[in-house]
């Protein structure tokens, strides 16, 4: 396929130029076995996992029980062993074995750890499937591991999940709304399929709430359909170490301290928490910095968040060269579901960034809050795995009693639009009696309705609309990303909505060097990119200019972009493509530099988040009048402030900051959203 974009107006400048893509990359995942013990045969090494002593209470339980709870820390063996002793056991002739995990990098790792075990290549009788990627096969796979989001999807083909025996659901601590959604709706398919079988593995705090959960029983006297089992893991013993006074910079402190850790202690590798990419990112220069600085190659500094590559997640899980110290900065997604090699010396910045979802104004904050004493304890669990570990925490001790016990379940803290409009999808007609493991509250399902049908995806009644409803359900991606798509069809400008989507999904693509010079050069750099209309339409300009130079690092690297987002969205971009062409029948089109074409096209997704500029100087939204601020890294930052806009996401802090905006004029809100805005006159009355 290939296809022309424009390059957008800068401010005071009206001039244009195009260029053509390039060919979508494939979709490689590298596959990669890694070997606690070098020297031990794959058999032997599965005899000595903590797990398997407890192989044949697992397999009573499970004939049992409809339901069980298995708790056990990472490492204990449990996420790549249970699936096989249910193989061997014969539970694949009555059906598929699944497996899901929170994560891609999980699913992944966790299905060639176990096909390597069982001498074989992934996509044989061990299979996975994650967004867009699948490596199983219809005649010989038993086995499949996948991501949450997977198995919600197989659920809008086959409701009952006929085509599978067990469903072991992973790391179900972790209290996602994918995780919660799957849980509920397993609940409702075993009162249906007593056949089917439910593993829900867990860490100690959820079990008890998981095994009352899943107890089908009627009457007090009845049989539990549910247990508990405890599985011992392999740990070791490690040392706390806190800040005497606290850290003004967690992520500065991060770097001092992993550089300390350097120089004097034993060798062993190092993982860094700190709460999102830019912070990883910042970060990694620093210590490129000081690894530069002192002339060694000593360091092997590698960062590890959500939306990299499958294939840059994966380097995280290879060793280091022989005299080099592996140094992991990642944000929550190392917390638990994987067990990185070799880690000795655990630095957890006492942070964490959360979804925090307002009904009043219907948006999605960002927010850096304490992380919980269950989170910090996962965290610093990864110092015991292989041997007698150090845990540094960047704040004094007497913080710690002041931190939560534990992080609330996102279920209650996030907009449930995507998680509405599945079970919508799925038949469920009445939301707000649907039976979650933590009940959401009902402001937040109410406001997901009223949104929902402001996208026009549920009519009066509640149920779906077709076609809209039923493709904003299909696509993977928010709502009103879905929805902005769905008209982008109508509009023309498929193919340049379908770069901004893709965009989206790799948050920050310009990189911020620390050092003076620089950091002017990179500011320099990321102006020429810069347009009036907004980060949007920057970002399109950026991908245009991307593809223009034939994605090169070299080109990456004058401009200080971030290579590996930029190509991370590119086969993001591709894989969207590929579906609209294949399933949904939505035409890729351009509109050929028509830039009001694709800021009209934003506002029908995104008119739900509308702000304009107050007289005092701020921005307020337009639904729940909440007051706002442009985000210092935003294109609008240091130009005169728009009157009307729209964002996509809300980033708290020192302020409630909008991110990804795009400037638009009010008479579009009514134009386009004319259900959700009505103009009216309001007068002052004389005294």
């Amino acid at each position: 396929m290939s296809s022309r974009f424009p390059k957008f107006q800068k401010p005071d400048d009206d001039s244009f130029s195009s260029e053509r893509d390039a060919a979508p990359s494939d979709d490689h995942v590298t596959s990669f076995v890694f070997n606690a013990h070098h020297s031990l045969n794959l058999a032997a090494q599965r005899e000595r996992l903590p797990i398997r002593q407890y192989r044949d209470q697992i397999l009573y339980c499970l004939e049992q029980y409809q339901t069980l709870v298995l708790v056990g820390e990472t490492g204990s063996g449990k996420s790549t062993q249970v699936p096989q002793y249910l193989y061997e056991f014969g539970w694949h002739t009555k059906g598929l074995i699944g497996v899901t995990e929170p994560r891609r990098i999980s699913a992944i790792t966790l299905a060639d750890r176990v096909a390597s075990e069982r001498g074989e290549l992934t996509g044989d009788t061990v299979g996975v499937s994650i967004r867009f990627v699948s490596k199983c096969n219809p005649e010989s796979t038993k086995i499949k591991y996948m991501t949450e989001g997977i198995l919600l999807r197989e659920m809008l083909a086959d409701p009952l999940l006929t085509q599978y025996s067990v469903i072991m659901v992973d790391e179900a601590h972790e209290r996602s709304v994918l995780t919660d959604t799957v849980l509920g709706l397993l609940k409702k398919i075993i009162r249906r399929r007593n056949a089917l079988k439910v593993i829900v593995s867990s860490a100690t705090v959820d079990a008890e709430l998981f095994q009352e959960f899943f107890n089908l029983k009627k009457k007090k006297e009845d049989k539990d359909t549910s247990v508990i089992l405890s599985v011992e893991g392999r740990m070791y013993p490690y040392e706390v170490f806190y800040l005497q006074q606290p850290c003004p910079d967690y992520v500065k402190g991060t770097v001092d301290t992993v550089m300390k850790i350097h120089r004097n202690e034993k060798p062993g590798d190092i993982l860094a928490f700190l709460t999102g990419q830019e912070e990883v990112l910042k970060a990694l220069d620093l210590l490129r910095e000081h690894k530069e600085a002192s002339g060694k190659d000593d360091l092997m500094i590698l960062p590890m968040y959500g939306t990299l590559s499958n294939t840059d997640q994966l380097k995280v899980f290879f060793s280091a060269p022989k005299g080099t110290r592996k140094v992991i900065l990642a944000t929550n997604i190392a917390e638990t579901s994987v067990t990185i090699p070799g880690i000795v010396y655990v630095i957890d910045c006492g942070f964490v960034k959360l979804n925090w979802y307002s009904a009043e104004s219907t948006t999605n904050s960002l927010i850096i809050v304490p992380s919980s004493k269950a989170a910090a304890e996962q965290r610093a669990g990864r110092a015991g795995r292989i041997r007698s570990g150090k845990v540094y925490r960047l704040y004094p001790e007497e913080e710690w009693d002041k931190l939560p016990d534990y992080t609330p379940p996102e279920m209650r803290r996030t907009d449930l639009c995507s998680t509405v409009l599945f079970l919508k999808a799925l038949g469920i007609d009445n939301i707000l009696r649907f039976t979650f493991p933590s009940a959401p509250p009902a402001k937040h399902l109410l406001a997901a309705l009223e949104t929902l049908f402001a996208l026009e995806a549920l009519d009066e009644e509640g149920n779906l609309t077709s076609p809209v409803g039923y493709f904003l359900a299909e696509m993977p991606i928010n709502p009103m990303m879905a929805k902005m798509l769905y008209k982008a069809g109508e509009m023309g400008c498929s193919e340049e909505i379908v770069v901004i989507i893709a965009m989206l999904q790799v948050q920050s693509v310009f990189s911020k060097p620390v050092s003076g010079q620089a950091s002017i050069r990179a500011r320099i750099a990321k102006r020429n990119f810069e347009v009036a209309e907004g980060d949007l339409i920057t970002l399109l300009n950026v991908y245009t200019a991307f593809v223009d130079n034939d994605r090169t690092k070299e080109f990456c690297g004058r401009n200080f972009l971030i290579y590996r987002n930029l190509k991370r969205a590119h086969e993001i971009k591709s894989q969207l493509c590929s579906m609209l062409e294949r399933e949904l029948n939505i035409p890729l089109l351009s509109c050929n530099g028509d830039v009001d074409t694709i800021r009209r096209c934003i506002v029908s997704g995104f008119f739900p988040y509308a702000a304009y500029l107050h007289h005092s100087g701020v921005y307020r939204t337009v639904r729940g009048d909440t007051e706002l601020s442009i985000h210092p890294l935003s294109a609008l930052y240091t130009v005169e402030q728009p009157q009307w806009v729209v964002f996509c996401e809300l980033l708290h802090t020192t302020k409630l900051f909008m991110k990804d905006i795009t400037v638009i004029k009010e008479a579009w809100l009514t134009e386009l959203a004319p259900h959700y805005y009505h103009k009216i006159t309001v007068r002052n009355e004389p005294n």
